[in-house]
């Protein structure tokens, strides 16, 4: 009977474990393939760190970038400010993009409070079409 209980007990703790998003940064309303109409609105999400405006480095701490049509930027390097690699440093998680019609990638960064990236297990990229 006690063994039925601890393997009860494990198999709860097992399940809890495989449910809990891992580390990392996520789209919370765009999936990998999805086909979409511009605009399209793009809400970023973080699990096991904090979203805070650029600034001052701290520890376990930072803010979302977007890089359309391009890949994570390695860990250590700044994130460029341009048309395609979209900031935000105000700590915003929710952004309206303007895509022209056909395949996109976007890439979600995240990166310390002077818009140096913490690399590639920070990010996450995942291929849009957008609609005529």
């Amino acid at each position: 009977m006690k063994l039925l209980k601890h393997s009860i007990l494990l198999l709860a703790i097992l399940t809890f474990a495989a449910c809990t998003p891992e580390d990392g940064v996520y789209f919370e309303n765009l999936e990998n393939g999805q086909e979409i109409t511009s605009p399209v609105t793009v809400k970023m999400g973080v699990v096991g760190m904090e979203v805070e405006p650029a600034g001052p480095i701290n520890d376990n701490k930072g803010h979302h970038h977007i890089i359309i049509d391009g890949g994570f930027i390695p860990e250590g390097e700044m994130v460029p400010a341009n048309k395609t690699n979209i900031h935000f440093g105000k700590g915003q998680t929710e952004h309206t993009l303007e895509l022209s019609p056909g395949e996109h990638t976007l890439t979600l960064q995240f990166a310390n409070g002077v818009h140096q990236s913490y690399g590639k297990a920070w990010s996450k990229t995942i291929t849009v079409n957008v609609k005529e």
